[in-house]
């Protein structure tokens, strides 16, 4: 009697290349092109696939993704602002970067920040082309989101750029990015409708100062809610709302507005109940959100 041939596993995926190899999850057998390494043996490609679909991703204390550990928005949004810098020194000349306020270490202003600044109402414009300006003036709301992202001269914006860089990293980190630019974006509105309402309406106002405020305000929130020490923040907010008081050609309405909208986002992010996270989260942003949309267009209605 003739005993029968024995028969070499082949790779379910290559059927030209034998194998002893078998994956550990669904024992198939997968050539040397198929293997990936596991913390135990080695799986095939549809395991490993199936296994990324299955496991949770890793997220933070308040919800976010772990993406944020990179702090790449942070770093985006430094980008942004150096850029929309350059543009504006490109539109205004040299005065663009210095011989304005604090003795002339402030830029002045250029036709950039004269376009995208928070400002109700004010007439303008070359000699013989005068025309009327603003939010309420010309319904040029886009105004209260481009003046977080312009600034008088280099000084302003160098300082505005450390402090995003050390606080943003930080709370991108804990929040992830998405919360984290919710957090920013609306720190900013906040501050420049709070601008836009108690300030006067030929006043105008820009700066990323307005999100920055909201950012110590949400930092120190947040490691409130971790029961961590706040000694390191209390300090940097105390000296900067000082300095809004003491300092003229200040906005005090525009950075205490982004403290307040900070502090507030930072809290409904930071105490928003694990079960019903994302629900609450969401739906506080979104009231802060049509808050501060109310608060502008009532003052508007007020300027008309």
């Amino acid at each position: 009697m003739s005993e029968s041939p024995v028969t070499v596993p082949v790779c379910y995926r290559h059927p030209s290349k034998e194998t002893y190899v078998r994956c550990t999850r669904c024992e198939r057998p997968i050539c040397p092109d198929c293997m990936n390494e596991a913390s135990v043996g080695h799986q095939c490609p549809e395991c490993v696939a199936d296994g990324r679909r299955t496991q949770r991703s890793a997220r933070t204390a308040f919800g976010g993704s772990a993406a944020g550990r990179s702090g790449l928005v942070t770093k985006i949004l430094i980008g942004i602002n150096v850029f929309v810098m350059l543009v504006s020194v490109l539109s205004g000349g040299a005065t663009a970067i210095a011989g304005g306020g604090m003795g002339g270490l402030l830029g002045d202003s250029t036709p950039l920040t004269d376009w995208g600044s928070v400002l109700g109402a004010a007439a303008y414009g070359p000699a013989g082309q005068v025309e009327v300006h603003g939010i309420a003036g010309n319904h040029e709301w886009y105004r209260l989101i481009t003046a977080m992202f312009l600034h008088y001269g280099v000084l302003h914006l160098l300082m505005n750029m450390y402090a995003l860089w050390i606080l943003g990293r930080e709370l991108e980190r804990a929040l992830g990015p998405l919360r984290y630019l919710g957090l920013y974006f609306l720190a900013g509105l906040g501050g420049n409708v709070a601008a836009y309402v108690f300030t006067e309406p030929n006043v105008p106002t820009a700066g990323a100062s307005t999100a920055v405020f909201g950012l110590m305000a949400a930092l120190f929130v947040l490691l409130k809610r971790l029961n961590l020490s706040v000694a390191p923040i209390l300090p940097v907010i105390v000296i900067n709302v000082i300095f809004t008081f003491v300092i003229s050609n200040i906005s005090k309405a525009g950075h205490l507005g982004g403290l307040l909208v900070g502090g507030l986002v930072g809290a409904i992010l930071a105490y928003a109940p694990r079960e019903k996270r994302n629900l609450v989260q969401g739906g506080g942003i979104a009231v802060v959100f049509a808050a501060l949309l109310a608060a502008a267009v009532l003052r508007t209605l007020s300027l008309l």
